[in-house]
């Protein structure tokens, strides 16, 4: 059968292969560098941030909104209908953050907990 498949195919076909070109290395990081926490962004660099989303969504009648969850100390973002001041949408959803922390609470009840 593969006789009739490679008689079959009596034209042939050149390929030509290109060669792979280099692709530039990822910058690699210290041990050193690995243990230092990030720098965290200025609050006015938040700012400006935060105030160039707004106006990308001024067209859509809606603005975020920053919020504290104070069970994982940190920050969610909603966002908001400017007529209605309903919230649209939350990133990530404030139920999805206070199951995670209640779960965390009771994870850490059953591993600190003595017997």
């Amino acid at each position: 059968m593969l006789e009739k498949l490679s008689n079959s195919n009596s034209q042939s076909t050149d390929f030509q292969v290109k060669p792979v070109e280099m692709i530039p290395k990822i910058k690699e990081i210290s041990a050193e560098q690995q243990n230092q926490p990030q720098q965290q962004a200025s609050k006015e660099t938040m700012e400006k941030v935060i105030n160039s989303m707004n106006d990308f969504l001024k067209a859509s009648n809606s603005h975020l909104k920053f919020q504290y969850h104070d069970g994982l100390k940190q920050y969610y973002v909603s966002i908001v209908d400017d007529t209605t001041n309903e919230v649209i949408k939350e990133i990530p959803s404030k139920k999805l953050l206070d199951m995670y922390a209640a779960m965390t609470d009771y994870i850490g009840l059953l591993v600190d907990r003595k017997v």
